[in-house]
């Protein structure tokens, strides 16, 4: 007995079951695909590329705009999913602020800018980037606001009141000049209504905003004001809080700024703030963006050695210690041709202090300044005047200091300690060269002419009126009294030529 044969017929029908299956499957998974990316928009690719975190930490100066520029170039190039600037800044440049904000708007990869860590702060200039960057986020205990541009040398905000009257702003329309932000961390931080601390009027809860001292300062901050409201427009942001910020100089801390919508939300990590700004659709200048970062690595690419060197040349103490090496440098090789070190450390400081002034809101009247004061300090050591050439030197070397950097910008300043010593070092050497001119107007001659009157010696032959002396282990011609005999101690009494005048001594 055996297995009876399977027949052919009761299994080729049903083959054709699972080809049918299978397009089945295939169409249902196209169609929830495509479902998908029509709920959803444009999905930012899956990439293993992480994302860049950059550190801006100080003043918005020169240096920074190059860090932030160039490596934000990179992330285009390398295909970043997201660039993190990680801020704490008291302000900066009001030229070196549009720049970054500039390279922000166009940069084909998403921003986000994050103040941190705790403590930190996005004060001023640092309040504008936070607006135009793609993503804004803040850790918890840091704040943002006071963004009152301030008067060009002047000593505060553009609007008299509380904050001070400053000097006129000569403006800034195009945005390129060096109208600087202020650096406000005080009191006008705003409540959780949104009201702030601001003064206020004696009916109503709208906070009273002072005049303007001139019309120039009203134009600069009616300006700035369009400026931030644009930004937050376009990242759909409170701009009537941004408008605040400029025109009331107020604050606020990360939670009442997530609470205002002026931020997106709060992170106390980087973990934190990736996982928040993934799924959020953004605006770029090719389309909106929707963020895949959950997860995401991440690089931080610190400041290099020359962005470093940049950033320590273009502070304001160091610019003008270059200069005063440069300047002194040089003056000594001159006096001292040949000993090459000073002249060739001063050259390069001299460049070097001229670079960073270039960089710098150079004030043209405090140069003058700098350069008269080093002019007269030098004379005085040509031509003594016991001390009113270098004291007249220092005091405009210190004024021009003073006045060199035209900002208020918080952290590009001149130090009041490295004025202090300017000062002294310039009293010091004034001092040092009246009491040496003093002597040696005091001091007996020791050469010359004048120098025999009074000197004594003793003669050698004698006949007459006339003979010779033995003065200064020399035998001379000389002429005085008759009667004069060898060996005979005598003192000079005058010189004419080679021929001395001698009397007995007595």
């Amino acid at each position: 007995m055996g297995i009876p044969p399977v027949k052919p017929e009761t299994v080729m029908p049903r083959l054709p079951v699972l080809p049918r299956l299978l397009r089945t499957l295939c169409l249902g998974l196209a169609l929830g695909v495509g479902a998908l990316g029509l709920a959803t928009g444009q999905q930012a690719p899956a990439t293993d590329t992480p994302a860049v975190v950059l550190t801006v930490d100080g003043p918005i100066a020169p240096a920074m705009v190059q860090y932030i520029e160039r490596n934000l170039d990179a992330a285009a190039a390398r295909g970043v999913p997201l660039v993190v600037l990680k801020m704490d800044t008291p302000g900066g440049l009001d030229s070196s602020t549009r720049r970054i904000i500039r390279a922000i708007l166009a940069s084909p990869v998403p921003v986000a800018t994050w103040v941190a860590p705790s403590g930190a702060r996005a004060a001023s200039a640092g309040t504008y980037i936070l607006y135009a960057s793609h993503i804004a986020a803040m850790a918890p205990a840091t704040n943002l606001g006071a963004a009152t541009p301030v008067s060009l040398g002047g000593g505060g905000a553009p609007f008299s009141g509380d904050e001070g009257d400053g000097p006129d702003n000569p403006g800034d329309p195009d945005g390129e000049g060096d109208t600087t932000a202020k650096d406000g961390t005080g009191d006008d931080t705003a409540n959780g209504t949104g009201n702030g601390d601001a003064p206020r009027d004696a009916v109503g809860d709208a906070p009273r905003r002072s005049a303007p001292a001139s019309a120039m300062e009203a134009k600069v901050v009616n300006d700035a004001s369009a400026y931030i409201r644009g930004l937050a427009e376009l990242r759909g942001r409170n701009a009537d809080w941004a408008e605040r910020a400029v025109r009331d100089a107020v604050s606020l801390t990360a939670t009442e700024a997530a609470a205002q919508n002026v931020i997106d939300f709060t992170a106390d990590t980087l973990v934190a703030l990736l996982a928040q700004a993934d799924g959020r659709a953004v605006t770029m200048a090719d389309g909106t963006v929707t963020l895949a970062t959950a997860g995401i690595a991440t690089e931080a690419i610190e400041p290099d050695w020359r962005t470093q060197l940049l950033a320590i040349i273009t502070n304001p103490n160091v610019a003008l210690i270059l200069m005063l090496v440069g300047v002194y440098g040089i003056i000594f090789e001159f006096l001292s041709p040949g000993v090459l070190v000073p002249g060739t450390v001063g050259a390069i400081s001299l460049i070097l202090g001229m670079y960073s002034l270039a960089m710098l809101p150079l004030n043209l009247a405090g140069a003058g300044l700098i350069l008269l004061g080093l002019a007269l300090i030098v004379a005085e050591a040509f031509a003594p005047s016991f001390g009113v050439l270098g004291i007249g030197g220092t005091a405009a070397l210190v004024l021009g200091a003073m006045m060199l950097v035209d900002t208020d910008a918080p952290g590009l300043d001149v130090s009041v300690p490295l004025l202090a010593g300017v000062a002294v070092s310039g009293l010091l050497a004034t001092a040092i060269v009246a009491t040496l001119a003093r002597r040696s107007f005091r001091a007996p001659v020791v050469s010359g002419a004048e120098e025999m009157v009074g000197v004594t010696g003793h003669v050698t032959d004698w006949q007459g009126r006339t003979g010779h002396v033995f003065v200064h282990g020399e035998r001379w011609q000389a002429r005085g009294p008759a009667g004069l005999t060898a060996d005979a101690p005598v003192r000079v009494t005058a010189m004419d030529g080679l021929t001395l005048t001698v009397e007995p001594q007595a």
